[in-house]
């Protein structure tokens, strides 16, 4: 997918890049249903999310499921206080990809069994703030809640979340990582079937981000979050997976010449056959038994959604 990921570099690498001219690049590949929302608060971005129609997808009258791909980031700029493209795009960048290649692989007759529906936000003007080890990339957004309801759709069955994740000191190895499922503010227990996907794709072990309590509560509630991975728990019951894109010492959001496109092409590569075999019912996120079972014996965890 190096041919996906060098175009959707060089897009957000443009200072005026909108998702209009991204929409236009999409629309001369095929038609598609597109949503573009532009929200204007710290600083002004725009949402973008695409459908991508299954071969027995919903959108079609199918009973396929359908993934959400959220790209997540700050900006893909902090413009004009730093210079080029930065680290933080990377979740864009990825998500551009997989959208590019579902959408070449779906003209070609070559498509997945269910609907995906890729979103992100392109700002190239975001704030930067203090975190330790390194800074972050701030968000366009005055609350946090605002990206999750544009990234989230209802018809999302489970979703896969990326994101740079360098600018921490637990994950130190270099390509990318897949968090433990985030149902309903749950931590649950790593995925076997998404284990085999990474190891098919990486030819490698599989890595684990190491996820707390903290990181799946509200990002602005003042509690220490490694990142922003499955911030959409806040506002979906879906299952919730974060594929992180991580170094072997802490990179800030804000540091430019840091994408590494090898690993962003792995990362991007892993969602589509995540894609591929979670529509068609070969991959599942969670034990649904299981998830009874816990919820049952000790409750709802959806009293971490609150930010006071």
């Amino acid at each position: 997918m190096f041919q996906q990921v060098i175009r959707a570099h060089e897009l957000l690498s443009d200072p005026h890049v909108t998702s209009e001219r991204i929409v236009g690049i999409i629309r001369e590949i095929g038609t598609y249903r597109v949503e573009v929302k532009e929200e204007k608060e710290i600083a002004t971005t725009q949402f973008l999310k695409v459908w991508v129609p299954g071969r027995q997808g919903k959108s079609s009258g199918g009973d396929a499921p359908t993934l959400g791909v959220v790209g997540n980031l700050g900006g893909v700029g902090a413009r004009p206080e730093i210079v080029g493209l930065v680290s933080d795009a990377d979740g864009a960048i990825t998500a551009l990809s997989v959208l590019l290649k579902l959408i070449t692989m779906h003209q070609c007759g070559d498509s997945i069994a269910g609907d995906v529906i890729v979103s992100t936000h392109i700002c190239p003007q975001a704030p930067t703030i203090p975190h330790d080890p390194v800074p972050f990339m701030g968000n366009p957004t005055r609350e946090a809640l605002t990206k999750n309801q544009n990234y989230v759709d209802a018809s999302m069955d489970a979703i896969v979340h990326v994101e740079t994740s360098r600018g921490n000191r637990v994950i130190n190895w270099r390509g990318f990582a897949i968090t433990p499922t985030i149902k309903e503010n749950y931590i649950l227990r790593v995925s076997n079937d998404l284990m085999d996907i990474m190891q098919n794709v990486t030819g490698d072990v599989p890595r684990i981000v190491p996820l707390t309590t903290q990181d799946v509560t509200p990002v602005d509630n003042g509690l220490y979050h490694m990142n922003g991975l499955a911030q959409e728990t806040m506002v979906s019951d879906a299952p919730i997976v974060g594929v992180a894109l991580t170094g072997v010492v802490p990179v800030a959001g804000c540091a430019t010449g840091a994408s590494q496109t090898l690993d962003m092409e792995a990362a991007a590569r892993f969602i589509v056959e995540v894609a591929n075999a979670y529509t068609a019912g070969k991959c599942s996120f969670y034990d649904a038994d299981e998830f009874l079972k816990i919820t049952t014996l000790y409750g709802s965890m959806k009293h971490l959604r609150k930010s006071s």
